[in-house]
């Protein structure tokens, strides 16, 4: 019979030995706090995600011709999904589905450049069905996570995070310039000074401030420079008086969901990036949590993710996965209770239900979000070049990987006219450098690096058998060594 100190260990840190009639002590990740914090830290969680949560249903509602009233609700029903979605990662559903882990969900800008393909091409109704089938190709690729996984070592996810932020740069500078490329007034005087108001409001925040101030630099100078619009009398908010105060989201409210085969595709291999960045994130999370993620929780992660995806789409809404920032600010605070990021969750949900706020988000001027948005998408290629400054360059080829990857992965951005001599369908993927360069990423990896460069994650069988296989090989390669040392040297 174990002794309860041996049933303690055996059960792990999460409940450790406390004198008789005292609560036992929770592990810091599952932690209840009051009420009142919880609701404080859940906040500051839904500031530090929400300029990148509404950024996408802004650019994509743009994109395919809808009114400022239909982005209005198509941003109330992004921020409901974006609740659900982190209540369903952090809070789980037992064993089943949830990485359990304090990680908030929201709109990924991997898929936001192949959606607005989509959307020009299909409309909503395209991008819906595009989305609800990558929703069940990430359910189905949960439980081969692993062999998922190894292709994605941090030369090639790093160089793919990097191609995301430099690939959406230029909505910031069509923001700059007032929105409308086509419009006479694009790119006037006023526009431009003020998106370098508003810039320079982010980079005094973010340079003199600490904590949270500086956690929401951001948004606050979203604000601020919408204020300096106010004040100056060229703000429009008649359309913020017209929104009613109270919704609620219903699916296909904005289209029928169509399927069609390229769309789907494309959102298939977008939807490997958004399950690697996703993957990844719970990693780090767990890391700091004392609670490393293994290949359940992995799985558990993307059954989360595929569903709040598929649920997306007959929303007509996008693809969700784990925002890196949050991960940060976790980091940052110490603060590693998931129900905090479930409150969070629930502050999303009652966003989502009052589309006056949506209506303010579509009321901001364009040179103000392009101002913020050039730091914003510029911090998403920061945080890939971030993972690039920790890989490995010598006796390898990831140079080249890289290389590579940035190199075709930015022909589309660059030069936008390069593909469109080929068929429709081609073009699809071709003009979307996020797809082309993971492609790219992939194979040139697997070419040039062969399999000495895959990545590893805890409880994977696979990663086990390739680890151990490398160890024997290169004992191998040192027993050789030695046996012509030894040779040349007349010993043997």
């Amino acid at each position: 019979m174990n002794t309860i100190n041996e049933q303690v260990e055996q059960n792990g840190p999460i409940t450790q030995l406390a004198p008789q009639g005292a609560r036992p002590q929770v592990a810091p990740v599952d932690e209840i706090l009051p009420l009142g914090q919880m609701i404080i830290y859940g906040l500051q969680h839904v500031l530090v995600m929400y300029a990148g949560a509404i950024a996408v249903p802004l650019i994509i509602g743009k994109a395919v011709g809808f009114t400022p009233e239909q982005i209005i609700f198509l941003i109330s029903t992004d921020l409901f999904i974006c609740g659900c979605a982190t209540i369903l990662q952090s809070i789980g559903i037992r064993n089943w589905i949830g990485a359990r882990l304090p990680i908030v969900q929201g709109c990924t800008f991997a898929a936001l450049i192949p959606m607005a393909l989509i959307g020009n091409e299909f409309g909503i109704g395209g991008i819906s069905g595009a989305v609800i089938i990558a929703g069940i190709f990430t359910i189905l690729c949960a439980p081969f996570v692993c062999k998922l996984v190894r292709f994605f070592p941090k030369a090639v996810m790093g160089t793919i995070v990097t191609l995301i932020g430099l690939s959406i740069l230029p909505v910031a500078g069509g923001w700059i310039g007032g929105g409308d490329v086509n419009a006479p007034g694009f790119g006037e005087t006023g526009s431009l000074l003020m998106a370098c108001v508003t810039l320079l409001i982010v980079l005094l925040i973010y340079t003199f401030g600490r904590g949270m101030l500086r956690n929401i630099a951001v948004l606050l100078g979203i604000v601020i420079g919408t204020l300096f619009y106010l004040a100056m009398g060229k703000l429009d908010l008649a359309q913020v008086a017209a929104t009613d105060w109270l919704t609620f989201p219903r699916p296909m409210r904005f289209a029928v969901p169509e399927f069609h085969l390229m769309p789907a595709m494309l959102m298939c291999m977008v939807m490997v990036v958004v399950m690697v960045e996703t993957m990844s994130s719970m990693m780090a999370m767990g890391e700091i949590v004392d609670r490393p993620a293994d290949q359940a929780t992995l799985k558990r992660g993307l059954f989360a993710c595929g569903g709040a995806t598929f649920f997306g789409g007959l929303f007509n809404m996008f693809p969700y996965a784990a925002f890196a920032q949050n991960v940060g600010l976790v980091s940052m605070t110490g603060v590693r209770s998931r129900f905090i990021v479930g409150v969070a969750g629930c502050i999303l949900i009652v966003m989502g239900l009052f589309p006056k706020l949506a209506a303010l988000v579509v009321a901001v001027p364009k040179p103000v979000l392009g101002g913020a948005g050039l730091v914003m998408f510029g911090m998403v290629a920061v945080s890939g070049i971030r993972t690039l400054g920790q890989v490995n360059y010598k006796d390898n080829n990831n140079a080249m990987v890289v290389a590579l990857t940035l190199g075709v992965g930015m022909l589309p951005v660059l030069v936008p006219q390069l593909f469109q001599q080929l068929p429709s369908a081609a073009g699809m993927f071709l003009h979307s450098g996020i797809t082309i360069g993971t492609a790219v990423a992939i194979l040139a990896n697997l070419m040039l690096n062969g399999r000495n460069n895959e990545m590893k994650i805890p409880g994977c069988a696979e990663c086990e058998v390739i680890e151990e296989g490398l160890k024997n090989s290169e004992a191998s390669a040192s027993a050789k060594d030695f046996l012509n040392q030894t040779s040349k040297q007349g010993k043997i």
